[in-house]
């Protein structure tokens, strides 16, 4: 065969190649999990999720320094006086602006972490965040308000819905907070795959998880099951990844969270992508109906080791976070 035959052959088949993250979007939306504006606009996704964590992340690494001066100038309103918690909401909403304007769809703002079993300040910071979006021209429908779901946030985010601000209860980690959430209408759900995932490779060293028996997917996939046999409306986005293997072990979740290192790895693979959860499968299953109570949700938590542990470790990190972010402003102040 001719050399340049060969090479145009070649090249259509290359061009007709589909990577595994472009593979994936066929079967579930992907969301940019960063708060690195330049990776959200190189892997396209549809939405994305920030929090204190990776707003530290990016404001320590001193590319965005411009938005904090943005946030302080903002929060003042030409007063020469400066609140801390009034400066870091701007930063987190202006985080979040520069991050729409590279999405089509919705960012998550979050709610600060030590609020997670105050109910009434919960709905007080969602709302001042609504506003400050409103501010700035953005509808309230392009943003999740990001809330832990502690039995207080779940309840906090059930009042917010019926208002029309939108939540994405985060810190999810068994599947009595995820049906609290579903009965409670939240928009959104984020169980976090790699920190069950951690914590049952820290107690159990010896078993060998691999992506089918991992226990981060298989909570997400009876989450996802229960809630389609039962028609619930709130959207499940797995979290908090540690390899490709747990993503494409969920490929047909609503949605999955991604960092941008596991998008880079997911387009420069050529692996296939075999859509793992259907309605379809999940009508067929004979699942029990659980009927939410706080007194029954809390006994289910403190019955959870692992959930009830995960959920008071990821408050308390992501509050340290949000403590290191307003010394950094106070610094700058």
């Amino acid at each position: 065969m001719d050399e340049r035959i060969r090479r145009k052959i070649s090249q259509v088949i290359l061009k007709n190649i589909v990577n595994t993250l472009e593979a994936l979007k066929k079967h579930t939306k992907i969301v940019a999990d960063t708060g690195d504006f330049e990776s959200i606009e190189k892997f396209s996704p549809l939405d994305a999720t920030t929090n204190p964590s990776l707003i530290l992340k990016s404001t320590k690494s001193g590319k965005y320094n411009y938005l904090v001066d943005n946030a302080i100038k903002a929060s003042s309103k030409g007063n020469s006086t400066f609140n801390v918690e009034d400066v870091l909401d701007y930063l987190s909403v202006f985080f979040g602006l520069e991050i729409l304007k590279k999405i089509p769809g919705r960012v998550s703002t979050e709610v600060n972490a030590d609020l997670s079993f105050n109910k009434q300040k919960t709905i007080d910071k969602a709302r001042k965040l609504i506003s400050i979006y409103g501010e700035y021209g953005v509808d309230k429908s392009r943003i999740l308000i990001k809330i832990a779901s502690t039995w207080e946030g779940i309840k906090a985010a059930e009042i917010l819905e019926s208002e029309g601000i939108h939540t994405n209860l985060t810190l999810l980690f068994s599947k009595v907070q995820a049906i609290a959430c579903a009965e409670a209408g939240v928009t959104l759900i984020s169980p976090f795959v790699g920190r069950i995932y951690d914590w049952y490779k820290k107690n159990n060293p010896e078993d060998n998880f691999d992506s089918e028996n991992d226990p981060g997917v298989l909570s997400v996939k009876e989450i996802f099951n229960y809630f389609k046999k039962f028609d619930y409306n709130t959207e499940i986005m797995g979290a908090s990844f540690r390899n490709t293997s747990q993503i494409l072990e969920l490929a047909g979740c609503d949605l999955l969270t991604i960092s941008p290192e596991l998008l880079d790895s997911l387009s420069n693979s050529n692996d296939e992508v075999v859509p793992k959860l259907t309605v379809a499968k999940a009508k067929d299953l004979p699942i029990h109906k659980v009927d939410i109570t706080e007194e029954y949700f809390r006994w289910q938590m403190n019955e959870d080791e692992m959930a009830t542990e995960k959920l008071s470790q990821g408050i308390r990190v992501f509050n340290n976070d949000l403590v290191k972010l307003k010394k950094l402003i106070n610094n700058i102040l």
